[in-house]
C-alpha cells in the first residue's frame, strides 16, 4: 500500500493539478491564435505533454488517496479562461508567447520539487513521476524559449496584438496608450531629476 502523502506533496501535487490544466488550456489557446507558425507547433507540442501528464499523474495519486478533479483542474481551467479572456487581449504577440512561457517554467520547477519533496516522503512511485516528466517538459520548455526569442528576429510581427478582433484591436490600444502615458512621465520625471 502506497504510504501516505505529506501535505508538502498533498499541496504541491494539487497546485501540480491545477497549474497543468492551466498550461493545457492557455497553450491551446494561444496556439489557435498562431496557425502555421513556429510558435503554435511548439505551444501545441507543451498542451498535448500536459494532457499526457494528467493522464498519467490521475491513476498515480488517485493510489495515494488524491485526486485533482473537479477542484484543482477546474481552477486551472478558470484561470486559462481569464487570462485568454481579459489579460492576453491586451497583448502583443511576443508578450503573450512570453508569458507562456513562464507557465511552463512553472510546471517545471514545481516537478522538481515534488520529485523532492517525494523522495523525502519516500514515496519513490511519485518521486519518479515528477523526476521524468521535470525532464521531459524541461525539453519543451526549452524548445518554447527558443520560438519565442526567435520572434524578436521580425519585430513586426513580434508586436501585432494577438487578438486580431476589433476588442483585441482595442484592448491592445489601451495599452499602448498606458504604456504613452507611463513613458512621458519617467521622461517628465527624469527632465525634473526625480525618480
Amino acid at each position: 500500500m502506497p504510504s501516505k502523502l505529506h501535505p508538502a506533496e498533498n499541496r504541491g501535487l494539487r497546485e501540480l493539478y491545477l497549474s497543468t490544466r492551466h498550461l493545457i488550456d492557455h497553450w491551446a489557446a494561444l496556439a489557435s491564435r498562431q496557425p502555421g507558425s513556429p510558435l503554435e507547433g511548439a505551444l501545441t507540442r507543451g498542451a498535448d505533454a500536459g494532457r499526457d501528464l494528467l493522464s498519467e499523474l490521475e491513476p498515480a495519486t488517485a493510489a495515494h488517496g488524491l485526486f485533482g478533479r473537479p477542484a484543482a483542474q477546474g481552477s486551472g481551467r478558470a484561470l486559462a479562461r481569464q487570462r485568454g479572456a481579459v489579460r492576453d487581449r491586451f497583448l502583443e504577440v511576443n508578450q503573450a508567447a512570453r508569458f507562456a512561457v513562464e507557465d511552463i517554467q512553472h510546471v517545471v520547477t514545481l516537478l522538481g520539487y515534488l520529485a523532492a519533496v517525494s523522495g523525502a516522503s519516500q514515496n519513490a512511485d511519485l518521486a519518479e513521476l515528477a523526476g521524468r516528466w521535470e525532464r521531459k517538459l524541461r525539453r519543451l520548455e526549452n524548445e518554447a524559449r527558443r520560438v519565442v526569442v526567435q520572434l524578436g528576429a521580425d519585430p513586426d510581427s513580434a508586436i501585432e496584438p494577438l487578438d486580431p478582433s476589433p476588442l483585441g484591436r482595442a484592448a491592445h490600444g489601451m495599452g499602448n496608450l498606458a504604456g504613452t502615458v507611463g513613458e512621458w512621465v519617467d521622461g517628465k520625471a527624469a527632465r525634473r531629476g526625480g525618480c
